[in-house]
């Protein structure tokens, strides 16, 4: 190994390290600009409260020593002591809150301002209500509305408490301070408290306290009034009105002006039509295969209604047609040693009948040659 190569070596091993590392950097600060998005990340207010209590809650369940009574201060109680309720566990739960990266220096900001909240609730207040989110997020910061209201106010959404936006949408604001209340509708359906069906859509189903809208037949321009091209007041394209039947489609493939090129064929579908290429064996066809050609292609030819590669035929019957001759000659030598004037005879015949096999076979070659050129001056 000479100085130069290790010299060469030494430089590409040095060169491949430096990419490493640089690689490695890049990955790093993206990673840290990533996770400085998830922890400056500012959620709306109702969201945000959310997320302390969810922090909290999760706080209560690592501190339970998988006693976890799901809130339950009774159970709590029971099966953790004095430690349930303590002021320890509590102390415990607050270290460790908001350690999510999303929107951790929100949460831990909120969590500070409502400190006080947090240890009423703990303290005393969870006796009477165990729910931390009504308990804090609705009656004492009130930035949420319980489920079912919505607005500074908490106003209940239409249709409060069983029915709303007939249960086919939903209220705007729904649990939040914010929002107007207005339906905002399913697909499907329409009207101020979503209680109509929409455009391309019809009743099947409706009684006192639900209404149900099913989506119309493709065939339909516009409403209809029930399932399936009965229903349709009108047809879109590709579809004819037929007073008895509703929506009938229309075969493109039949009509008088071709809808394809030369060389596909066409295919019906509802309310249209595809265009497939031909086989290569065709010129012209009228649907797929070789035996579907309207005529053969250059380099193929006709053979039980079908059209079949030329080269690999001719190659075949060129074959056994030596192989014939072949076959005759060798007879006639055999007869020769035995009989030299019956095979002058039967060598006479083998001439003539190879002689008349070439002369059919070059006029048929001639005649395929001549409807190739016919065909493509007509073309």
């Amino acid at each position: 190994m000479t100085l130069f190569t290790v010299i060469i070596g030494y430089q590409i091993m040095v060169v491949l390290l430096f990419s490493s590392f640089t690689a490695s950097e890049r990955d790093l600060a993206l990673g840290k600009d990533s996770d400085k998005q998830l922890t400056t990340l500012k959620l709306p207010p109702c969201q945000a409260c959310k997320m302390v209590v969810e922090s909290f809650i999760k706080g209560m369940e690592r501190t339970a020593r998988n006693h976890f009574g799901g809130g339950d201060t009774a159970w709590e109680e029971k099966n953790l002591g004095s430690y349930a309720t303590s002021e320890v566990r509590l102390v415990e739960i607050q270290e460790h809150l908001c350690e999510d990266d999303r929107a951790r220096d929100q949460c831990l900001t909120l969590a500070e301002a409502w400190e006080q909240h947090l240890e009423d609730w703990w303290l005393g207040d969870r006796k009477e209500n165990s729910d931390l989110t009504q308990y804090l997020c609705v009656d004492r910061v009130k930035h949420c509305c319980a489920s079912g209201h919505f607005g500074p106010t908490c106003q209940p959404c239409p249709g409060f408490p069983d029915n709303i936006c007939n249960n086919n949408g939903k209220c705007k604001g729904n649990g939040t301070r914010k929002g107007d209340g207005k339906c905002n509708c399913d697909v499907g359906y329409t009207g101020q408290f979503c209680d109509s069906c929409d455009t391309n859509y019809y009743i099947s189903y409706k009684d006192e306290k639900k209404l149900l809208c099913s989506k119309c037949h493709t065939a339909c321009e516009g409403p209809c009034t029930q399932a399936g091209v009965k229903g349709c007041l009108a047809c879109t394209e590709g579809w004819t009105m037929d007073s008895e039947r509703g929506c009938l489609d229309v075969n493109e493939c039949f009509a008088s002006t071709a809808p394809c090129k030369r060389n596909e064929f066409c295919v019906n579908n509802e309310g249209s039509y595809s265009c497939l290429a031909c086989d290569p064996s065709c010129e012209g066809c009228s649907g797929d295969g070789p035996d579907m050609c309207d005529e053969c292609a250059n380099g193929f030819l006709l053979k039980d209604n079908m059209c079949i590669d030329s080269s690999g035929d001719v190659s075949y019957s060129d074959t056994t047609r030596y192989l014939t001759y072949l076959g005759l000659c060798v007879a006639t030598c055999i007869i020769f040693h035995n009989s030299p004037v019956l095979a002058s005879g039967v060598g006479l015949c083998v001439a003539l009948y190879v002689t008349a096999s070439e002369y059919m076979l070059g006029t048929l070659q001639n005649n395929n040659f001549l409807s190739t050129v016919l065909k493509y001056f007509k073309s």
